[in-house]
């Protein structure tokens, strides 16, 4: 038997995205959404609405998005509970530290090791989608594998659960992608 929880956007897994922009002065800022992922090929979406974040990419065209790590849980989760229009010290008080992307103008944070670099494409303030293209995704040597690819077990990105408010580390590999189904063929 099944139980009906009605029209709710209860999907797993939901990434933790960190969301790098600079404000009109230059000072890096981050947020926190879950509410995003692949629009195609070289493309990202994002569903977000009025933030401090949001002016700021509008003002300068461009954002990065870092994979929330378990490692980095807590600042992850501080992004996203304060905002830069009240805490002026946001970032410092997080524990991040930035560097400029060299692809876009936005700040890579040095504490999450895997960034997209982007810029947008275009924001519809009435529902609140955010395209960007994706030019650049670097990747800190620490969550390489011996392939030289980056190792999902090494990076630890966390998921929002959304129904009981909390964070989970993604786990343990259970197949290969496009080869397993094949034993159905």
């Amino acid at each position: 038997m099944r139980k009906n929880f009605g029209a709710k956007p209860i999907l797993y897994p939901q990434a933790v995205f960190i969301i790098g922009s600079y404000d009109e002065n230059g000072n890096p800022d981050a947020m926190n959404a879950a509410w995003g992922g692949v629009a195609g090929g070289n493309k990202i979406f994002m569903c977000i609405s009025s933030h401090k974040s949001t002016d700021n990419i509008l003002a300068r065209k461009a954002f990065t998005v870092s994979m929330g790590t378990a490692d980095q849980m807590v600042a992850c989760d501080y992004v996203g509970l304060v905002s830069a229009n009240n805490e002026p010290e946001k970032m410092k008080k997080s524990g991040f530290h930035t560097v400029k992307s060299d692809y876009v103008d936005a700040p890579v944070i040095e504490e999450l090791p895997m960034t997209l670099e982007c810029k947008l494409i275009s924001y519809d303030p009435a529902n609140h989608y955010m395209f960007g293209e994706v030019v650049n995704v670097s990747a800190d040597e620490s969550i390489l594998g011996e392939d030289g690819k980056i190792d999902i077990a090494k990076l630890r990105p966390i998921i929002f659960d959304g129904v009981h408010a909390a964070y989970h580390v993604i786990g343990e590999k259970v197949g290969n992608a496009f080869s397993d189904g094949m034993k159905l063929k």
